[in-house]
């Protein structure tokens, strides 16, 4: 593991280790020349590969053949800001132990350790990588969409990015309620090399993989969105038994009326707007006539997951969801007014109605007297033919 150089006479020690550290003599005649070599070894748990929120250890350990000093360590992450770890200071200044905070993907980098000492004089920095695997995603976003159109869910995993060097698996997750089933929809895995395979798992959904997505992106495309398709969506990144994840909530929007056709002059349609789940506090549905004035719109309540609005007059109204300031969703729906010749004949059929029903009870009126008196008639005739009976016999 060593190595003189032949013209300068440098000693090349490789593959360092503590057991390394001592004193170096070199003797050029009677000029003895010794070294001191002190030895530092820094390790970091999990060999530097982390998920989100793990808390990673380093360990420092120094050999000399010297009295070994108390060392002052200062630590630098990736964006070079100071990280205060926590101090597992052991009984012998030969080894310490620092212990992080919680790691996010952002801190992923090259962080430097740097070690100072005032007697004997030691200034050195070490530097080593930490990766935290995981998405470029937020842990949790809701994304909108209407009944009928399409909508793609993407997920950015950051494995080549931080150049992970480790097999990692993962997949595509569906439920439609927090206590439903789940229902696995994609698996993918990726080489050492960073090459990521993905295969179609749900026949459920008629699911797409498009075919112009980024190499280390997970896209998943709804070419026709029912409003069963909502529900949330959740990614999952494995390594080693561990396990991160990253979930978007689909929410759907649709629109329906209580009346199919044209609306008749005089009547009244109303229509109804709803999503599949309950909208946070900042978000709201609501009706408005398209030309319409501000008496046209019809606000939800907080958290409803519907809104309905009374409409008796032909016209295009639109659904619309906000979230805060910011327009998400809409979808129309356009009410049309009948032609004036049906008006007339549901106007004609209510009134004609109510003459068959006056007529019918007037004709049932004269039978029912009709037939009273006949009754009448036959009762006061039998009882005359008891009264004047007569018996004739013959001589």
């Amino acid at each position: 593991r060593s190595e003189i150089d032949a013209n300068s006479k440098h000693l090349k020690v490789l593959d360092l280790r503590l057991s390394d550290a001592g004193i170096y003599t070199c003797e050029y005649g009677s000029h003895p020349v010794s070294i001191s070599l002190h030895v530092f070894q820094l390790t970091i748990s999990l060999d530097g590969h982390f998920l989100p929120n793990e808390v990673p250890e380093l360990t420092l350990m120094q050999n000399s053949s010297q009295t070994l000093p108390n060392l002052n360590i200062t630590l630098f992450n990736s964006n070079s800001n100071i990280v205060r770890p926590e101090l597992l200071q052991d009984k012998s200044p030969q080894k310490y132990t620092l212990k992080l905070k919680q790691l996010e993907t952002t801190d992923s980098g090259t962080w430097k350790c740097r070690i100072l000492s005032d007697s004997p004089l030691i200034n050195e920095n070490i530097q080593f990588d930490v990766k935290v695997l995981g998405f470029q995603n937020p842990y949790f976003e809701r994304k909108y969409a209407t009944v009928d159109s399409s909508v793609i869910l993407s997920w950015r995993p950051n494995f080549q990015k931080i150049k992970w060097k480790k097999g990692l698996t993962g997949q595509l997750y569906w439920k439609q309620q927090e206590t439903a089933t789940t229902h696995e929809l994609l698996d993918f895995n990726t080489t050492a090399h960073g090459q990521l395979h993905d295969t179609k798992k749900s026949r459920r959904f008629q699911l797409e993989i498009p075919e112009s997505k980024r190499e280390s992106t997970i896209e998943v495309k709804l070419p026709k969105v029912h409003f069963d398709h909502s529900g949330q969506y959740q990614c999952q990144l494995a390594y080693n038994g561990r396990n991160t994840k990253s979930e978007i909530e689909l929410v759907v929007m649709k629109v329906s009326a209580n009346h199919v056709g044209p609306l008749p002059r005089g009547a009244q349609m109303t229509l109804t707007c709803q999503v599949s789940s309950p909208l946070p506090s900042n978000a709201h549905l609501h009706w408005e006539r398209v030309n319409g004035t501000e008496m046209d719109i019809k606000k939800s309540k907080q958290h409803e997951v519907k809104v309905e609005v009374n409409v008796s007059a032909a016209g295009l109204w639109n659904c619309v969801l906000m979230e805060d300031n910011d327009r998400k969703i809409s979808l129309n729906y356009t009410v049309e007014e009948a032609p004036v010749w049906i008006s007339y004949v549901v106007t004609g059929a209510s009134i004609g109605g109510s003459i068959f029903v006056f007529g019918l009870a007037f004709i049932s009126g004269i039978s029912w007297h009709r037939r009273r008196q006949r009754a009448k008639r036959m009762s006061r005739a039998r009882q005359y033919m008891l009264e004047n009976k007569t018996c004739q016999c013959q001589q």
